[in-house]
């Protein structure tokens, strides 16, 4: 429950001030030129890499690291990832991003205040209390731990591939969205 607090205030900074997290914009793909926008979501995937790698290497010269800190809960957290079948990762990636795209859609297009705040805070307490897969979270992990200097090849693959489903479960609802106001034109026109 915790985790999940801290993650909303993290959502809630990042949807308030405007910045540019991988997981929030990958929902939005297909509303934008497609060419010019892979290039901004790789560009943002990249600075949203070398931010994780930051704050893990400052927490480093602090003291919530070292013996029983927070690079060891880490590490048992990606020893459970780099354990898992890459299908299971895959999928629990496609089952966060659906939850990341009703608590940013939801901030983005609720008319009401209190709803985009209630959007963002249960879309991310959804998420992390079902343990999905975040790959920006998982890149803090993966950088904070240690592993991924240590097995840099296997664990770049794991968060390439949570990344790609987070992309996937990004568009699940938009493109459910898509189809049903074209159902929904077609009914009105009287076409069956």
């Amino acid at each position: 429950m915790v985790g999940a607090l801290f993650f909303a205030i993290g959502l809630f900074t990042i949807c308030t001030r405007g910045y540019n997290l991988f997981t929030g914009k990958a929902c939005y793909l297909f509303d934008n030129p497609l060419p010019a926008y892979l290039l901004d979501l790789g560009i943002i995937w990249l600075g949203n890499f070398l931010g994780c790698m930051l704050i893990a290497a400052l927490e480093q010269c602090t003291s919530i690291t070292g013996g029983v800190g927070i690079d060891a809960a880490a590490a048992g957290l990606v020893e459970g990832k780099m354990n898992a079948s890459l299908l299971s990762l895959f999928v629990l990636a496609v089952l966060c991003n659906i939850c990341i795209f009703i608590a940013v859609n939801g901030y983005a297009k609720n008319p009401h205040q209190l709803g985009k705040y209630l959007s963002l805070f249960l879309g991310v307490t959804v998420f992390i209390l079902c343990g999905t897969e975040h790959s920006i979270a998982d890149m803090y992990y993966w950088s904070v731990s240690g592993v991924l200097y240590d097995q840099p090849g296997e664990s770049l693959l794991r968060i390439v591939l949570v990344s790609l489903g987070n992309v996937v479960g990004g568009l699940f609802l938009p493109l459910v969205e898509k189809w049903k106001a074209s159902l929904d034109a077609k009914e009105a026109a009287g076409v069956s």
